[in-house]
């Protein structure tokens, strides 16, 4: 959970260019081995422990400091202490199952305030300053989070995303009773503190997504307003495009943080001269954090510092405080394997058992009989992608025991010491070892693009190629002679070809043509084929943007046949008698020795597989031995070979589609296996909706004998023969039962060391912006042995990567305590209290055709009308001094009867029965999105066409589709990105607005048509503002790039770089770090921490929005019309239908 600002954001990944060169030598301690296996003993295998920190100056993350007259109260672990003022031990005040944070004293010093998670559900909390049972203020399913008092002490001051479409969190303050909260009236605010008189409001008015990010001076930048709450007309603290944070206003000055003279410290604002000054030079660098004012001095913390700052004297002096008690997230125990954590499997070579990555570790799972066993015992160490060889001898993983990923081997029994392979220098990521099927050789790939071969009798890497473009991905695949290798690899028209490489020569050769998408290819288990799949319509897909959407992506399976003699596995069969009876279908010729045309054989010494097995390719005319194979043409994501002519193929959905672009990201799209069999020629359904891993088959896999398949299906893993199409449930293993052994601090320890290593490895700019990773790692470390929660080293974490000063930089998630939030229920409505009632003041409209839009009081039957009273929820009176969510609390898709009525008193009241929705957010921003809709309409006369633009991922492309052409026609149009989360570059939005008429059309019946048909050729306007950010920075970019029209509101975030397909954390957290770094035609940085600028700058003026205005979609509409009036839409003249004057010929009479 973010306790200071609520991220939300999605990336933009595009495809950048690189060439990656990078050779390096294994380094080997080479002791005698055993079973071949010349390799180092490793010192994992010890079950292992953290020792807890000793010392009372362990620096810790003391957060969100509040003041009283005698106390000091904060949050820290996931827990609300107190401490005297002066300092000393601290004492815990609260406590949760997830995490209590910011407190906040009331004036009066007796109550604090509190945000708290005891349901799955952030809300605000009101306790004794003495402490005790804290009692809850609100209940909606929505994030509450409180921020202050009113001065009077009898509300708490609270942000909520509870009525906002998008990302602007509102104001509300909520008595101390509970009840219905009452919101401000501002349209938007994040941080607030009241004037001593109530009459105005220092507020700041929008979050920020990246709040860690140092330097940060792109669109949301954060100021502070200072509001009077009669009329919303507001003053701006004077800034320079600074970060000003945390307003607390005392007498007549507002107190505030800021990073307008570098690193944050601690500035004031005379709200009487309209002065800033600056109170506290901030020597050492590190940030001011938090602030908070209580009697006679403001409080701030520095990175778990705590201070005071006093008000008379201008005098400093840090507080000593000490922690001393039982912190129950660091507590060393045994964790069940979640079925999210499992990350990596692999299917044992006869299939009986299964090796799995979780949590770390390496985990022998049996498909039937026996125990789980842990092959790694090493809790704080990241153990990954295991791997059985052929011959059951060993499990191959890596591991970075050594601080540096290396490969690991131990026997899958567990018994006798692990074996270590070191990598090399300089070090890197690897990934997926693929062994060789007589278990002597080992594939890596890594992410410098390159693929690597170890034979483990001179185990020294050998490379054998590197891709061309980020993404890598080679697919590479052993013959059964273990003599060859195929793979895939990127051509400069992105295309991938196969190609198959010589063990023995050392060469690579390209195989396919390179004018079709080849991949996944795999040998048979004959040696005679190799299978790869195949298309030729992939070509926009390749692109990299929104270009590639709804493009449908179909392959085919191939077979090439490796050897001259060899025929068509496909060739046309009869059936005949006697010695003439023919098998077409690949027998060969009777006399074929397998290798004796092979010139790779020749001189060939050492131990092989038996001639029969051999495998021979006659690459001389090999394009011309490819062959199509009855298999439907399908969106194939990936295949594997099965038992000998036997291949399974794995596809997904045939196209992009993202039915609604309002529901919430819902889980990656299920998989089909087909099984093909080329003694039948038939292909089969084998598996239905299996999950997709994060590279196609990764979640289907075959035994080295191709007996047996392993698949994910709903998170659970099931193991079956590989003859036929298993039945449903059928060979589900037993991984619910299966614990590790968790010490907390140690992963702690081993995660905070990943993370640097992957903005070392990962990050675009392998200089990273200037910034010494070591260094940094080695200053923020010194923090690990302190913090008491998996929350606070993300924290930490996101505070040190904040020095990269980039976007698109989180660490987040990991091993938190869940909770179950319930089914909260919501009715899709707003409320008004009159008359001691709840009164429905607006009911929202949805589109009840679509399952995620629907409206629970517009539905067919329901007859609620604005203005109806709530008598009751299911029978509970409901009153305006209670809150409504807590009623509707476990009603979410439940029926639930609602007594309704044009009365207060509950006369002539009815029942009704509706099924409340779990979120409203869906519903507001739709009806966000018809509002301005239906303004632009009325505004322009319907002249003017609105389209709203949420993200520039599926949701923003199924709503351009849907809106903008249903609108063609109209004169003009308007593009509102306003909260755009980005995703990929939206160029197919770009060039369909860049249409221009080419010509005309004409009929006979019927209006004339201008070509292109399904365009709106008149004056574009685009509105932005700063929540416009990744792909919502680019898509601004490119309009005014192509001059398409002016660009209203405010400058947009400035974070155009890409983030995706890092290594999971070993406790499933995830960090980030940019691959990507997008970058002007002129080689300059545009956009990246600046944004992009509007043409007419428009703020969303407080004093306007409260009386119903929108100034950045008016403004956007006259200049919509003034382009009109300018420029009148375009209208071919049809010219005059031709008149050859053809006169017909004059035939005599006969």
């Amino acid at each position: 959970m973010k306790t200071q600002e609520r991220t939300t954001a999605k990336a933009v990944t595009v495809g950048v260019a690189l060439i990656a060169v990078a050779v390096f030598a294994s380094r080997l301690f080479a002791k005698p081995g055993i079973e071949g296996l010349p390799l180092a003993p490793s010192a994992s295998g010890e079950l292992r422990g953290s020792p807890p920190p000793s010392g009372t100056d362990v620096p810790r993350l003391l957060q969100n400091p509040t003041l009283s007259r005698t106390h000091i109260a904060f949050n820290y672990a996931g827990e609300i202490w107190s401490v005297p003022r002066d300092g000393g031990t601290a004492q815990r005040l609260v406590t949760g199952q997830l995490v209590n944070f910011r407190p906040l004293f009331s004036p009066d010093g007796s109550r604090i305030a509190f945000t708290g998670v005891y349901d799955g559900n952030a809300d605000v909390y009101v306790v004794s300053a003495a402490g005790g049972e804290p009692q809850r203020l609100t209940w909606h399913p929505s994030d509450d989070e409180a921020l202050g008092w009113t001065p009077d002490g009898s509300r708490v001051l609270m942000r909520s995303w509870r009525a906002t479409p998008r990302d602007l969190p509102k104001l509300f303050t909520v008595p101390l009773n509970g009840g219905f909260p009452e919101e401000l009236p501002l349209p938007s605010g994040n941080e607030a503190s009241y004037s001593p008189d109530a009459k105005r409001l220092a507020y700041i008015p929008y979050p920020q997504w990246q709040p860690a990010w140092k330097k940060y001076r792109g669109g949301q930048t954060t100021p502070i307003w200072v509001a009077d709450l009669s009329d919303s007309h507001i003053v701006k603290v004077p800034r320079d495009n600074s970060n000003d944070r945390f307003p607390s206003w005392v007498g007549d000055k507002v107190y505030f943080l800021s990073d307008r003279s570098g690193p944050y410290t601690l500035f004031s604002y005379d709200t009487k001269s309209n002065e800033v000054r600056e109170l506290v030079k901030n020597a050492d660098g590190l940030d001011m954090r938090y602030a908070s004012a209580g009697p006679g001095a403001i409080v701030f913390e520095q990175l778990g510092r705590i201070s005071l700052y006093d008000l008379t004297t201008g005098s400093t002096r840090v507080v000593p405080i000490s922690i001393s008690a039982d912190l129950p997230q660091v507590r060393a125990r045994f964790d069940k394997v979640a079925p999210k954590q499992i990350l990596h499997a692999a299917i044992s070579p006869s299939g009986k058992r299964v090796a799995i990555e979780a949590r770390g570790e390496i985990l022998s799972v049996p498909a039937e009989k026996g125990d789980v066993r842990n092959l790694t015992r090493t809790t704080g160490v990241a153990d990954r992608d295991p791997a059985f060889s052929p011959d059951g001898k060993w499990i191959a993983w890596l591991s970075d025991d050594s601080g540096e990923y290396a490969l690991h081997f131990r026997a899958p029994d567990g018994q006798g010491p692990v074996r270590t392979l070191e990598l090399g220098a300089p070090p890197s990521y690897f990934y997926e070892p693929r062994w060789s099927p007589d278990s002597k050789k080992l594939l890596l790939t890594d992410k410098r693009l390159n693929l690597w071969l170890i034979d483990l009798d001179h185990p020294v890497l050998e490379k054998i190629d590197t891709d061309r473009y980020e993404g890598a991905d080679f697919r590479a695949a052993w013959s059964p002679d273990s003599r060859f290798v195929a793979y895939t690899k990127q051509l400069p028209n992105f295309f991938h070809a196969v190609f198959i490489y010589s063990i023995k020569d050392k060469v690579a050769r390209q195989v396919t043509d390179g004018r079709s998408e080849a991949y996944s290819p795999r040998f048979d288990r004959s040696g005679k084929y190799l299978w790869f799949l195949a298309s030729t319509d992939v070509g926009l897909a390749q692109t990299g943007g929104m270009m590639a959407y709804g493009r449908p992506v179909t392959s085919s399976l191939y077979a090439m046949v490796l050897k001259k003699s060899v025929p068509s596995p496909v060739a046309p069969e009869s059936d005949e008698e006697g010695d003439a009876k023919k098998d077409l279908a690949g027998k060969g010729k009777a006399d074929d020795k397998g290798d004796k045309g092979d010139k790779d054989n020749k001189g060939d010494k050492g131990d092989h597989p038996k001639p029969s097995t051999l495998v021979t390719i006659d690459f001389e005319g090999l394009d011309q031995r490819i062959v199509s194979l009855p298999v439907d043409r399908a969106n194939y994501v990936g295949i594997d070979e099965g038992p000998d002519g036997v291949v399974f193929l794995a596809s997904g959905p045939l196209a992009f589609s993202d039915e609604d672009y309002l529901s919430l990201r819902e889980e990656p799209p299920t998989l089909e296996i087909t099984r093909f069999d080329l003694k039948t020629r038939k292909a089969e359904k084998f598996l239905e909706k299996i999950d997709s891993g994060r590279a196609g088959l990764q979640t289907f896999l075959v035994s080295a004998d191709g007996k047996k398949v392993l698949w994910e299906k709903d998170k659970k893993w099931f193991l079956a023969a590989s003859d036929k199409p298993p039945k449903p449930g059928d060979g589900a293993l037993k991984t619910e039962g299966v614990e590790v052994w968790v010490d907390p601090r140690a992963e702690w320890r081993q995660i905070f060391h990943e993370v640097w290593r992957i903005e070392r490895d990962f990050l675009y700019d392998p200089n990273a912006h200037g910034l010494n990773l070591g260094e940094a790692e080695r200053l923020y470390g010194r923090f690990l042995d302190g913090i008491g929660s998996r929350d606070d080293l993300n924290q930490l974490l996101e505070e040190a990567l904040g020095n990269l000063v980039l976007g698109h930089v989180w660490a987040q998630g990991g091993a938190t305590p869940k909770q179950d939030r319930g089914d909260p229920g919501l009715l899709g409505a707003d409320w008004r209290i009159e008359e001691g009632r709840y009164r429905f003041a607006r009911i929202l409209s949805g589109e009840n055709w679509n399952p995620k839009l629907r409206a629970p009081l517009t539905e067919p039957g329901v007859e609620v009308k604005e203005g109806d009273f709530l008598i009751a929820v299911n029978g509970q009176d409901c009153r305006g001094d209670d809150d409504v969510s807590r009623l509707l609390m476990g009603t979410g898709g439940k029926q639930t009867v609602l007594t309704v009525g044009p009365n207060s008193d509950g006369s002539k009241s009815r029942p009704v029965t509706v099924v409340p929705v779990r979120s409203e957010s869906a519903l507001r921003l739709r009806t966000w999105m018809e509002d301005s809709r239906k303004k632009v309409d009325q505004l322009t006369g319907g002249r003017v066409g609105y389209v709203y633009i949420p993200d520039t991922a599926g949701g923003g492309y199924t709503n351009f589709n849907r809106y903008y052409f249903s609108q063609v026609g109209k004169e003009a149009v308007i593009l509102d990105e306003r909260f755009n989360h980005g995703g990929q570059i939206a160029d197919y939005m770009v060039n369909v607005l860049k249409w221009t008429p080419l010509m005309g059309a004409t009929t006979r019946e019927g209006e004339d048509q201008i070509i292109p048909m399904a365009a709106i050729f008149g004056p574009k306007v685009m509105i932005a503002n700063q929540m416009s950010g990744s792909g919502g920075d680019a898509l601004p970019w490119l309009f005014k790039k192509a001059g398409l029209g002016p660009l209203v509101g405010v400058r947009t975030w400035g974070g155009l770089v890409g983030v995706g397909g890092y290594p999971r954390l070993i406790d499933g957290g995830y960090v980030t770090a940019p691959r990507w770094a997008l970058y002007g035609t002129q080689g300059k940085w545009e956009v990246e921490n600046v944004g992009i600028a509007p043409d007419i700058e428009v703020e969303q003026d407080p004093a306007l929005t409260r009386t119903g205005h929108d100034p950045q979609l008016e403004r956007a509409i006259q200049l919509a019309m003034e382009a009109l009036a300018k420029t009148p839409p375009t209208k071919l003249v049809r010219p005059p239908y031709p008149n050859y004057g053809q006169q017909l010929p004059k035939f005599a009479a006969p």
